[in-house]
């Protein structure tokens, strides 16, 4: 039995071709996906349930109130009085 004289991986001519590909494109991950979409939509919806508890049940109003303009103007002027 002979032994076989190992070949290295440069001078193999399929090696040569596979460094000269251009890089692959890397793909978005499905976690950046859902760092970039649902954790701010989860954000907004933690503020606006925030909003109705601390409106509707800490302020003891109606719940319609929350949802006009007025109102969070006027909270926004008590708040940032001069």
């Amino acid at each position: 039995m002979e032994r076989q004289k190992k070949v290295k991986s440069e001078d193999k001519p399929e090696d040569k071709k596979k460094d000269k590909k251009e890089p692959k494109r890397r793909r978005a991950s499905k976690w950046k996906l859902i760092q970039w979409i649902l954790i701010p939509l989860l954000l907004v919806a933690a503020l606006g349930g925030g909003l109705v508890v601390g409106y509707v049940i800490l302020g003891k109003k109606e719940f319609s109130d929350v949802l006009q303009w007025s109102t969070w103007r006027h909270v926004y002027d008590l708040v940032f009085a001069p």
